[in-house]
């Protein structure tokens, strides 16, 4: 009976052995599986590739650069030999901060953008030559702003770069435009940039600058002003001088009139005169009153005498001449 006991208990024994066996070796597998899926993605995964709309790809077998842009879309390659480098195409903005000295030896600063993008039919040359479009900016574009700059505004005063900001901003405009493609053009990278704007902010100045100008403008205000205000008194006291004269010249031309109308009454005067002789009594009786003025001492009257009567008729004609 003891050894049937013991018989039970040793196969109940090798039983749990053997599960636990059948347990590890599943662990074993599932294990070996998962690693398996593991490093098979990568190789799955290495025989394609996929370019962003937007860009080009550049390809690179063992690190040499195949001459040759893969385009948008899904392309096959070869895994752990193949490597592909998405290029962005697309209009980029890149701003450099700058600073020259103007003719007069000022201080400017300003903040110049230069739109561009890479050709897609030379991005795998660019790359190769120069490197992406971050390595173009920085070996490319900031020294052809910065050179391009220095070499205008050298040409102009500080009070010229603004007065004349558009012909400056297109003058600096051909310089970035011409330095990039003579150094494209020195790398035997003819139209692998393309500069589409150049866009040029306020020119900025020194503190001590902006105050000299700022008077100056005052300055030349305040002079216009006093001009304008000497030419409104010159122009009062002209208009006043010529109302004057005009009317000096129409008292004159009155005066001048009367004095034609006077002498020509005194000429007709005269000639009626010088036709009867006897007018001139004829005015003097006119004149008279009918009395015949007193003289202190003797002598004769000069002057026609004339009877009582007569005297009389002569008074009254004149009385009714008159009225």
């Amino acid at each position: 009976m003891s050894s049937v006991f013991w018989c039970h208990g040793a196969n109940t024994e090798i039983l749990k052995m053997d599960n636990s066996a059948h347990k590890a070796i599943g662990t074993m597998v599932g294990g070996l599986v998962v690693i398996g899926l593991v490093l098979s993605v990568p190789l799955l995964t290495g025989f394609w590739v996929s370019v962003d709309a937007g860009h080009v790809g550049v390809l690179k077998t063992m690190g040499a650069v195949n001459t040759h842009e893969l385009p948008p879309g899904f392309h096959f390659k070869t895994p752990l030999m193949d490597d592909v480098v998405q290029l962005d195409t697309r209009l980029k903005s890149f701003e450099v901060r700058a600073a020259a000295a103007s003719k007069d030896l000022q201080t400017v600063e300003t903040t110049i953008s230069v739109q561009h993008s890479i050709c897609p039919t030379m991005a795998a040359e660019c790359y190769q030559t120069v490197g992406d479009l971050d390595k173009i900016d920085l070996t490319v574009v900031a020294p052809a702003v910065q050179e391009s700059l220095k070499a205008i505004t050298a040409k102009y005063t500080a009070e010229e770069l603004v007065t004349k900001r558009e012909q400056v901003k297109q003058l600096v405009t051909d310089a970035i435009r011409n330095y990039i493609g003579h150094t494209l053009n020195q790398k035997k990278l003819d139209g692998a940039v393309a500069v589409a704007n150049v866009a040029i902010t306020d020119f900025d100045f020194s503190k001590e600058f902006n105050l000299s100008i700022e008077a100056k403008v005052k300055a030349e205000q305040q002079a216009l002003q006093a001009k304008n205000e000497k030419e409104r008194r010159i122009t009062e006291a002209e208009a006043a001088a010529r109302e004057k004269e005009l009317a000096a010249d129409a008292a004159a031309y009155q005066i001048k009139k009367e004095s034609i109308e006077r002498a020509a009454a005194i000429q007709r005067e005269a000639n009626a005169l010088s036709q009867n002789p006897n007018l001139v009594q004829l005015r003097a009786v006119e004149k008279w009153d009918g009395e015949l003025p007193t003289f202190s001492g003797g002598g004769q009257m000069p002057f026609i005498s004339l009877p009582a009567p007569e005297r009389r008729h002569v008074a009254e004609s004149k009385t009714k001449e008159v009225r």
